[in-house]
């Protein structure tokens, strides 16, 4: 019986056992993971801190008994330590008793994920110091700070999980900060746009401290205080959100080829530089559809995808990955926010000549209750003028409208074509111009006059 070996168990590794199994049902899968969940949401972890998610179960989105059902053999709790293309065998040690196995593949599938980047600062592992990648470190972070005693949070990192942890933590009752060492907050957006949410968490009384660098924390048994090249700032609890490294070590000891980012050099196939072993997720580079250039782009659409690409063509299967642009949406307290395609300083460092118009308009009907306000900026290529970036900011209802202007971008189309488009219209959902052809047709105009 012809076996294949699974490393990681979250969304591209369970996607792509799955996608394996039901291909070939005669396949023995078997998944290695360090963890004791699998198929988790790890962009619900921010609610789960917040309490919106009741217990770490609704974090999964299968349970394992699902997967073995499917006659996938689940093993928790082994973390692999070697890969040996030569022999085709991977060795794994098991966390309960520090034994080592040694297990053989006819083809294998490194999803190994990612890790947060922890800065090599004084006091990084005091207690009350968190990250947050895994189940483990949300279900650490709510009882911490459920326990009563935290007057003061540090979050280093004003990226999307820094934000949402941000607003997660506040009803807790403690006073914030963000400190960031970059000019601006979410520095996947231009600052045009950043400072529209930044602007809303300062009116939530959340303190922002940008171009700082954190140099060390404080504290004996537990933190007390942060440091940074600007201020010293009181702390309970700290939060560490400054991005994610590829678990791509034990690939590259291996000695498969990495890529952007130190990840895991993949093609469009999932196929890695080893016949027989494929890689998939947040470990592995991704193909940037409006670059035509390897990427490295850890979002969990992108890791389903590649999962289950994998899993196709472990099994026989000539499956390609049709690309990225980077697609992100996040809640920012009142606040939506998202992006898509190149950012301008992206498309610069791309090479390409670029314009970009911006507009306001509203949300919903003026007429019916709740209409808010939404920013919407477009980024258009030079000569061809089509769209390859968009970014929006906006009160409730806003964010969900990057879906349109990311379809846009991949048909590779202009804001004249943007303009005919026919948007559904109903006062509770959105005026009769929709904000879309507002922008549109503002872009439209922009590029006559230019």
């Amino acid at each position: 019986m012809e076996k294949l070996i699974v490393l990681g168990g979250v969304a591209a590794g369970m996607s792509a056992a799955s996608k394996a199994i039901r291909k070939n049902p005669d396949l023995k899968v078997e998944v290695f993971t360090d963890e004791y969940y699998v198929s988790y949401s790890g962009c619900s972890l921010p609610y789960y801190a917040q309490g919106l998610i009741e217990n770490e179960d609704g974090l999964s989105v299968r349970k394992p008994e699902q997967f073995e059902a499917q006659g996938i053999a689940l093993n928790m709790g082994y973390k692999a330590t070697g890969i040996h293309p030569d022999r085709k065998e991977v060795t794994v040690v098991r966390e309960r008793d520090g034994n080592t196995e040694t297990h053989t593949y006819d083809k294998l599938i490194i999803a190994t994920g990612a890790r947060p980047i922890i800065p090599d600062i004084p006091g990084i592992d005091l207690p009350g110091v968190f990250s947050v990648k895994h189940v483990d470190d949300a279900v650490r972070i709510r009882e911490f700070i459920s326990g009563g005693g935290v007057k003061n949070v540090v979050i280093i990192g004003g990226g999307v999980i820094g934000v949402e942890m941000a607003e997660a933590l506040t009803p807790y009752g403690a006073e914030i900060s963000i400190v960031e060492l970059a000019p601006q907050i979410l520095t996947i957006m231009d600052e045009d746009m950043a400072e529209l949410i930044e602007g809303h968490y300062y009116e939530k009384d959340i303190k922002i401290f940008k171009n700082e660098q954190v140099t060390a924390i404080e504290g004996t048994d537990k933190v007390s205080g942060v440091i940074t090249s600007g201020r010293k700032l009181d702390a309970d609890m700290v939060i560490v959100s400054i991005g994610v490294t590829p678990n791509s070590e034990i690939a590259g000891d291996a000695g498969i080829e990495l890529g952007v980012k130190d990840a895991i050099r993949v093609n469009r196939k999932m196929e890695t530089s080893i016949p027989d072993i494929y890689a998939a997720g947040d470990c592995a580079t991704t193909y940037n559809f409006l670059t035509d250039s390897e990427s490295y782009i850890p979002l969990g659409p992108n890791a389903n995808k590649q999962g289950r690409i994998a899993g196709d063509n472990a099994t026989g299967g000539n499956e390609e990955f049709q690309g990225a642009i980077g697609t992100t949406i996040f809640k920012a307290m009142d606040m939506e926010g998202a992006r898509t395609g190149l950012s301008t300083a992206e498309a610069e460092n791309a090479g390409l000549k670029i314009w970009s118009s911006k507009v306001t308009a509203g949300t919903i009907a003026h007429t019916y209750p709740g209409n808010g306000k939404i920013t919407i900026k477009l980024i258009m290529e030079e000569g061809t003028n089509r769209i390859v970036g968009g970014q929006i900011a906006g009160s409730k209802t806003s964010a969900k409208r990057i879906d349109v202007i990311a379809a846009l971008i991949q048909m590779k189309a202009a804001p004249a074509d943007m303009a005919k488009l026919d948007l559904a219209y109903s006062p509770p959902f959105a005026p009769v111009w929709d904000s879309l052809l507002i922008a549109a047709n503002d872009a439209v105009s922009k590029q006559k006059k230019r």
